[in-house]
C-alpha cells in the first residue's frame, strides 16, 4: 500500500472518519455522537492517510497549555490516532503523528503530549511516560468528611460552554494541561454514557465555580464514574466530596481518579477492611495505579526559559538524541531537538548549542530528558530504568535541583 498523507477534508473524509472510529470502538452509530466527532475533528488539525482511494488512518491534534510550576507554555495535544482494520502495521500512524507534532512546533508548541494505548509505540517519536495516576473505587458512604453540601444544580450537555470555561479556570497543579477548544469538552460530554453533572455557580455572574461530571454506569446503585471534576479552591473540592458522599444513600460505589496533591486514602474509613470485604465483587473497593500519558519537549529553549527552580544552579553538557527525526521527511523544517548543548538548571535556566570541555556531560534521549525536566522521576532513578547516563555527582546534583511536585495532566484526552 502506498499512502497519500494529506489534510482532512470534511466533505470527502467525514464518513470514513466515522467508520474508522467505529472500527476501533470509539464511536457509536448515533447521529449525536457522530456530530460530536465532527466538531472534535474540526477544533484542531487533522491529518489522514488515503490508501487506494479510501481514508484509512487519521491523526487529530488540538492546541493547549501545560503548566510548569507557576509558568505555562503552549502544548500540542494529540487527541486521537486511529487506524482502520485494513491499514494496521503499515507505519502510517507513526509518520502522521510525527508530522502533526512538527506542524504543532511550527505553530509555537513547546511540548507535545498524548495518552497511549500501550507503552513503547510513541517512545519511537521521543515521548516519555508520565507519572502514575491512581484510580480509587469506594463506597461514598465510607468518606470521612463532615458537613452538608449546598443543594447543587444539574449540569447537562447544554451547559458545555460553562463547563469548559470552568475546567480552564480550575485550580492548576504542576504538569496540568488545558485543551483550549470548547468542542473538546462538548464532545466528551456527549460521549459520556448516562452523563450528568452536579455543581455550583457564582451567584453574581452565573459562572460555574466547581462541579462533577459523572458517568452513570447503572442507574440504581452504580457504580458511578467521576469522569472529571473542576474546582478553584480547597473548600470547593471538599464541597464536591460532600456531594459525592450524599449519593451514598443509594449508590454503592464511585470510581474516580485521585486529584492532584491529594492522597485520597486519607478520606476513606477503614480502607483495608472494605477492600477485603468487597474483594472480587461488583462493588470492589480498591486503589489501582497506571502511567498512561506521555509527553515530550519540542522546543528546548522555550521550555528552559520557563524553568525556575530553587537551589544552586547546575551547569552541564547535554548530549541529546531524538528518534522522531527518522519519521520526518527530509524537507521538514523541524527535525526534533537532538544535538549537543550547554544547559543551566536553576532559578534562571537556559540552554545554548555547543559543548564546554570543563563541564560534566549528561547523555539522554529526549524521552527521558523530558521526564527528568517535568519531575516524573529523579535522575538517579531514570539512570537505572531509562536512556540517561552521566557522572554520579551530576545525577545527584540534578536530583537536588529538580525537586518538583508530582506532575499530573489532570485532563484526559
Amino acid at each position: 500500500m502506498i499512502p497519500k498523507f494529506r489534510d482532512y477534508d470534511p466533505d470527502k473524509d467525514k464518513e470514513a472518519a466515522h467508520r474508522i472510529w467505529r472500527e476501533v470502538g470509539w464511536l457509536e452509530k448515533n447521529k449525536e455522537h457522530e456530530a460530536a466527532l465532527d466538531r472534535f475533528v474540526a477544533c484542531g488539525h487533522a491529518l489522514v492517510a488515503e490508501v487506494n482511494g479510501e481514508t484509512e488512518c487519521m491523526v487529530l491534534s488540538a492546541p493547549g497549555k501545560i503548566h510548569y510550576l507557576d509558568e505555562a507554555m503552549p502544548l500540542l495535544a494529540i487527541t486521537g490516532v486511529t487506524v482502520s482494520r485494513v491499514a494496521r502495521k503499515q507505519g502510517f500512524a507513526g509518520r502522521m503523528t510525527a508530522q502533526a507534532i512538527a506542524r504543532g512546533v511550527a505553530e509555537g508548541a513547546a511540548v507535545a503530549g498524548l495518552t497511549m494505548f500501550e507503552q513503547g509505540f510513541y517512545n519511537l517519536l521521543g515521548l516519555g511516560t508520565g507519572g502514575y495516576e491512581h484510580w480509587v473505587s469506594f463506597d461514598p458512604a465510607q468518606l470521612q468528611i463532615t458537613g452538608k453540601p449546598r443543594i447543587p444544580f444539574r449540569i447537562t450537555k447544554k451547559d458545555c460552554a460553562r463547563a469548559h470555561a470552568a475546567r480552564l479556570r480550575r485550580l492548576h497543579g504542576h504538569g496540568a494541561v488545558d485543551l483550549l477548544p470548547e468542542a473538546v469538552t462538548q464532545s466528551e460530554m456527549v460521549w459520556t454514557k448516562g452523563g450528568f453533572g452536579l455543581g455550583y455557580a457564582d451567584e453574581a455572574n452565573d459562572e460555574l465555580t466547581h462541579y462533577l461530571w459523572i458517568r452513570d454506569n447503572e442507574e440504581e446503585h452504580g457504580p458511578y464514574d467521576v469522569v472529571w471534576m473542576a474546582y478553584q479552591t480547597p473548600e470547593q473540592f471538599l464541597e464536591l466530596l460532600l456531594l459525592v458522599k450524599s449519593l451514598g444513600d443509594q449508590v454503592r460505589m464511585v470510581w474516580m481518579k485521585e486529584p492532584p496533591k491529594i492522597q485520597f486514602q486519607d478520606f476513606l474509613l477503614q480502607p483495608f477492611r472494605y477492600r477485603q470485604l468487597t474483594d472480587r465483587s461488583k462493588y470492589e473497593n480498591r486503589i489501582k495505579a497506571s502511567a498512561y500519558w506521555q509527553f515530550r519537549i519540542c522546543d528546548l529553549q522555550a521550555c528552559l526559559e520557563k524553568t525556575h527552580l530553587c537551589g544552586e544552579p547546575v551547569r552541564f553538557n547535554l548530549r541529546l538524541t531524538d528518534p522522531i527525526e527518522t519519521f520526518l521527511d527530509v524537507s521538514s523544517p523541524w527535525r526534533g531537538v537532538g544535538g549537543d548543548y550547554v544547559v543551566v538548571l536553576g532559578p534562571e535556566s537556559r540552554v545554548e548549542q555547543g559543548t564546554d570541555a570543563a563541564l560534566p556531560t549528561l547523555t539522554a534521549s529526549v524521552n527521558v530528558f523530558s521526564r527528568l525536566w517535568l519531575g516524573v522521576r529523579p535522575a538517579t532513578g531514570l539512570a537505572i530504568t531509562d536512556n540517561l547516563s552521566g557522572p554520579p555527582e551530576l545525577l545527584s546534583r540534578l536530583e537536588r535541583v529538580l525537586r518538583l511536585p508530582e506532575p499530573k495532566f489532570d485532563w484526559d484526552f
